[in-house]
């Protein structure tokens, strides 16, 4: 499993945030804040806000500008499992029709099986319960 992380961590380079809250105390905002310090383009998704950290805000997936989805690698999702399906769902769609994003990270407390059995029978990568900051330092700091 390190393996598969570590290259992931490695090759990604564009992050969709799924559920990004524009309040700085939240951990979906830490989270992306530490991600775009280490150098990753993020972008923010969350249908009640034009932008977040100073970066123009999508209310889903599929209203990225398209420049903006194909460079698209990983959908991070700060979502309740419940939820995540017809994320999933869009994020696979984008993936059948651009070969973009190639990985859909749930973060730490977030499972859906049904959801990620769906991205992987359609090529995605699928990460549950992790946090993507957690595993970065981990994988690049030891």
């Amino acid at each position: 499993m390190y393996d598969l992380l570590g290259r992931i961590i490695k090759k990604t380079r564009s992050i969709a945030v799924v559920g990004l809250s524009r309040d700085p105390s939240k951990v979906s905002f830490s989270v992306a804040e530490y991600l775009r310090a280490a150098g990753y383009l993020i972008i923010p998704i969350n249908p009640m806000s034009k932008e977040i950290m100073g970066l123009p805000c999508y209310p889903s997936l599929s209203q990225i500008p398209n420049e903006q989805l194909q460079m698209l690698d990983m959908v991070d999702v700060f979502r309740r499992s419940e939820d995540v399906p017809p994320i999933v769902d869009e994020a696979v769609d984008l993936h059948s029709r651009l070969g973009k994003p190639e990985i859909i990270w749930m973060q730490s407390g977030i499972v859906n099986e049904e959801a990620a059995n769906r991205a992987r029978r359609a090529g995605l990568a699928v990460v549950m319960d992790r946090c993507l900051r957690t595993e970065h330092k981990r994988i690049v700091f030891g």
